[in-house]
């Protein structure tokens, strides 16, 4: 119903993954192909790049013109700025990013708001289903 598209925001890393036959392009185009309408794009190893405000603008425009092409509109993507290693806005907001005022995604519910990438998870809107038909 979800998926969670984790782009390395290491030197190299990123233009690796997002490079012709990267495999960042080809998790996008997958997930949208097998019908999972609902996307959040983690940017992580930020600790490696000092947190850098500019590194994380410079992923979230390279993946937004993508992700819009593949068929996701970029004002319903939550990105948010993670470091796995240290668990920095994994479950709570990280001090080490003082510039990074949160995520902002419009749905048809609405505009929905967080700071961390389990907000964002818990932002995921549950499809209907169509429970009165047969499979």
């Amino acid at each position: 119903d979800c998926a969670i598209l984790i782009i390395a925001a290491g030197t190299g890393e990123f233009e690796a993954g997002i490079s012709k036959d990267g495999q960042t392009r080809e998790h996008a185009l997958l997930a949208f192909t097998l019908g999972v309408k609902q996307l959040i794009v983690a940017i992580n190893k930020m600790d490696t790049t000092k947190w850098s405000e500019a590194r994380y603008q410079e992923i979230i425009k390279e993946t937004s013109n993508f992700i819009k092409k593949v068929g996701y509109n970029p004002k319903a993507v939550a990105f948010v700025p993670i470091s796995g290693f240290n668990g920095d806005n994994m479950l709570e907001p990280s001090t080490n990013c003082p510039w990074y005022k949160g995520w902002e995604k419009e749905t048809k519910a609405g505009k929905s708001t967080g700071k961390t990438l389990l907000e964002a998870i818990d932002a995921i809107e549950a499809p209907k289903r169509p429970t009165d038909k047969p499979l």
